[in-house]
């Protein structure tokens, strides 16, 4: 009978490549791991409060441009709360969680006709952390973006940061991605309903984003950002027209080519040529783009280019060591394709260290499992996926298999309950088949 878990064929894995690969740009440079949080806008009246995360936006921009900064995806930090205002305990946790050696935060408040801005950087040290305030910045609302694009640089002089002119214009250029504050407010709470990660919350964020880009269409960052929120609606179309508008507006900008790169290798005619062209465009941009070596990895696995791929994902470790989806790619490589057992658990439980919840790491992990025989250690690496989504199919599926081998009735349970989720679903229908059959055969030997 069949099983879900899907092996790259990737041939034979050369250890040394591992020891050879070398970082190009940004080999000198000390990545630190950082989290941007909204501002404290509480303050301001309720029309105003998307400032809060308009100044995180505008931060944000301006740290991804030089390789000292690496940045930890928000969607992480939801595990550890969501708070209304960002206290200083609160920012704390949140950059322990997700294993951040530092945090952005602050308020922004109004002084008269006025807003004042007041930046913290929390540096996580020992058990607690060390809170630094920048200089208060005050700006009448015709400067705000002005001053808040001044952020970025300050937050690096805190930091200790040394910047070249040419690294400092890098990041001054790309916290001024718009000049009209209308269309900037509009993309902030477009970001602001793309963050809730629902249906409802995606489909506002379209809308918003698509507002933001009528007011300034040389807005760039706003026809990318429309592009992923088609891409994670499924609307591969559209994203790819959005993703290509951004690149005819400004060539030099990276995150719309690893994102073709990444709508090329999930497509269903696998365009693995064109998605290693696509990430390796947005590296020549951005040499120091992890997530981008992260793809040009995936896209050389996909083709069997298991030398390309290992360096890769090793130059994407040199630039974000906490990248999880690294840790969790090499897991498959070094199981699937070596053999490597105890080192492919430790990849795998790497990546779930820096995200518990990264349920396809969790899978990898229980397949290497439950192939090695280690039952209990398998069903509780599914049972955890399904605590993260309890529609999750293929936990379900490998769950039932599992349980067959240690309990029929549970697995008799699961098969059912599989069945009943994954019937609707056109791409399950060969595995509800299967899963049909091992059902039959279990209910005859239970009654036996």
């Amino acid at each position: 009978m069949g099983r879900r878990g899907r092996r790259s064929r990737l041939g034979l894995l050369v250890l040394a490549t591992l020891l050879a690969c070398s970082a190009a740009a940004g080999a000198n440079v000390k990545p630190r791991a950082i989290v941007v949080l909204p501002y404290d806008a509480s303050a301001l009246g309720r029309e105003e409060q998307w400032l809060g995360e308009g100044v995180a936006q505008l931060v944000a921009l301006g740290l991804a441009q030089h390789p000292a900064f690496v940045q930890i995806e928000r969607a992480r930090v939801r595990a550890y709360g969501q708070p209304e205002v960002w206290s200083e305990p609160a920012v704390l946790q949140a950059a322990r969680g997700v294993h951040a050696e530092a945090a952005v935060f602050g308020r922004i408040e109004r002084r008269g006709d006025d807003y004042v801005i007041l930046a913290r950087l929390l540096e996580v040290k020992g058990g607690g952390g060390e809170v630094t305030a920048l200089d208060p910045a005050t700006a009448p609302e015709g400067e705000l973006l002005a001053r808040i694009a001044a952020l970025p640089l300050g937050y690096a002089k805190t930091l200790r940061v040394p910047l070249t002119d040419a690294e400092a214009a890098r990041i001054d250029r790309a916290t001024r991605p718009t000049t009209s504050l209308r269309a900037f407010e509009l993309y902030a709470r477009g970001m602001m309903a793309m963050q809730r990660g629902s249906q409802e919350g995606n489909e506002a964020a379209v809308d918003l984003l698509a507002r933001a880009i009528e007011a300034d269409p040389s807005f760039v960052v706003a026809q990318y950002t429309l592009g992923a929120v088609h891409q994670a609606l499924g609307n591969r179309w559209k994203a790819a027209a959005q993703y290509r508008a951004s690149t005819q507006l400004d060539a030099a900008y990276p995150e719309p080519y690893k994102a073709l790169g990444d709508l090329f290798l999930a497509a269903p005619r696998r365009l693995f040529d064109q998605a290693v062209e696509a990430y390796n465009k947005a590296i020549e941009l951005r040499p120091f783009y992890a997530d981008a070596h992260v793809g040009l990895g995936d896209a050389r696995a996909a083709k069997g280019e298991v030398d390309g791929a290992i360096t890769a994902y090793q130059k994407a470790l040199v630039f974000n060591p906490v990248n999880p989806k690294v840790h969790m790619s090499l897991g498959k490589i070094y199981y699937a394709e070596k053999g490597l057992y105890y080192e492919s658990v430790n990849a795998y439980k790497r990546a779930i260290e820096f995200d518990p919840q990264l349920v396809e790491a969790r899978m990898g992990l229980g397949e290497v499992y439950e192939e090695k025989g280690l039952y209990k250690e398998a069903i509780e690496e599914y049972k955890r996926v399904l605590e993260a989504d309890d529609k999750h199919t293929g936990a379900l599926y490998n769950l039932a298999l599992v349980y067959e081998k240690v309990d029929p009735r549970e697995a008799i349970t699961h098969w059912e309950r599989y069945i009943q989720l994954a019937s609707p679903l056109q791409t399950e229908k060969d595995w509800v088949d299967v899963a049909r059959q091992h059902l039959k055969k279990l209910k005859g030997q239970v009654k036996d």
